[in-house]
């Protein structure tokens, strides 16, 4: 049996019964659960709340929404300027999921909740559009395979599930471990391709500390399995390209314990940096500490209480949500003329415009 059918045939039993072993305890805001059918809240299997990461009038995307527990709550946070869309590939979820979409739509005021067929990691095939091709061209001989190939391709670039940089919020709760390993750097990065620059991610999840060994790995939809080690579990949404990747949430209690494995669950969150040049125009931040000094995704050393330069891009990204405890701002009082940040890597340097007493950060990756 293939993981895919695994998931699939064990999902379907968790919208037919409750099934306890899907899920460990979480304490979810019982406000927005009180809006919401108790069937949804009973047939949701998750680890963590990403629901709590939503801002009012984001487009927030669900990976594996599976009842749409989170959606509905996600709903009520977005307000009537949001919007919000649940993925899964499991039909009795979806349909489960859109059995109350009108009488929420109702207590909602709106209707902000779209339930979309398709794989988390393949977001931009439609499979609900897929389905209905298959209908039409069913497949007999190889030659349909490959129409069918052919066909997938035009529909992924033409008309995908889900559209590029078209997403402020990624969620998901506990369904990453779902799939294979080897498909999982391509989920990342399909994630990363939705996401609007600047845009976050927040992923609750069960990670283990040490690699799953082979043997254990028939317990794919016991959400074990299939668990990233806690390292490596950032170290793909940094290879992706994401940035402030770090864990936000993080069980100091094992939820299982196998064969000395410890399994936990955590909840990480990510921002899409823009994709934008990086000008030098003056500005300069402060590292407050208590490090002696950190580096960023992008290479670039900050010493503690030393005004480093730097350019605009790295200005907002500092001094914006996720690192603003950490840094100092300081802009310009009057704007120099934007120059491209490029200097070759190594040691810091005085930077005049800012009298001297600034240095600019090693240039990393991002300035040439």
């Amino acid at each position: 049996m293939t993981i895919e059918t695994g998931v699939l045939e064990r999902y379907s039993q968790g919208a037919e019964s409750i099934q306890a072993d899907l899920c460990c305890p979480v304490d979810y805001d019982r406000k927005l659960l009180a809006l919401l059918p108790q069937e949804i809240i009973d047939k949701d299997y998750g680890c963590g709340d990403p629901s709590r990461y939503v801002q009012s009038g984001d487009v927030v995307l669900d990976l594996g929404s599976g009842s749409g527990k989170i959606c509905y709550m996600a709903a009520q946070l977005v307000g009537s300027t949001g919007k919000v869309i649940g993925v899964d590939m499991n039909d009795d979820m979806l349909a489960l999921a859109r059995k109350y979409q009108p009488e929420m739509a109702e207590k909602l005021g709106s209707d902000r909740v779209e339930f979309v067929k398709g794989q988390i990691q393949d977001l931009a095939l439609d499979l609900a559009a897929m389905n209905r091709h298959l209908a039409e061209h069913p497949v007999h001989r190889a030659e349909d395979v490959i129409a069918l190939r052919a066909w997938q391709e035009q529909q992924r670039k033409e008309q995908p599930l889900i559209k590029d940089n078209s997403v402020d919020l990624v969620v998901s709760n506990c369904v990453l471990n779902l799939v294979h390993d080897s498909d999982k750097g391509q989920l990342i990065r399909e994630i990363f391709r939705v996401v609007k620059p600047g845009g976050r991610v927040a992923i609750s999840d069960i990670v283990s500390d040490e690699p799953v060994p082979q043997h254990l790995k028939d317990l794919w939809s016991g959400c074990i399995s299939g668990a990233l080690q806690e390292h490596e579990f950032l170290q793909a949404f940094i290879a992706a390209g994401f940035v402030a990747v770090g864990f936000d949430k993080w069980e100091g209690q094992p939820w299982q314990v196998v064969e000395g494995i410890e399994f936990r669950a955590v909840t990480i969150t990510a921002i899409k940096p823009h994709d934008e040049p990086c000008l030098d125009k003056g500005h300069a931040v402060i590292y407050r500490g208590p490090f002696a000094k950190v580096y960023d995704d992008e290479g670039h050393v900050f010493m503690r209480g030393q005004r480093i330069a730097v350019c605009e891009r790295s200005y907002n990204l500092l001094t914006g949500a996720a690192y603003a405890d950490q840094f100092i701002g300081i802009a310009p009082a009057q704007e120099k003329t934007p120059q491209n940040w490029c200097h070759a890597p190594g040691a810091l340097r005085p930077v005049s415009e800012t009298k001297g007493s600034a240095h600019k950060a090693d240039s990393g990756p991002c300035c040439c």
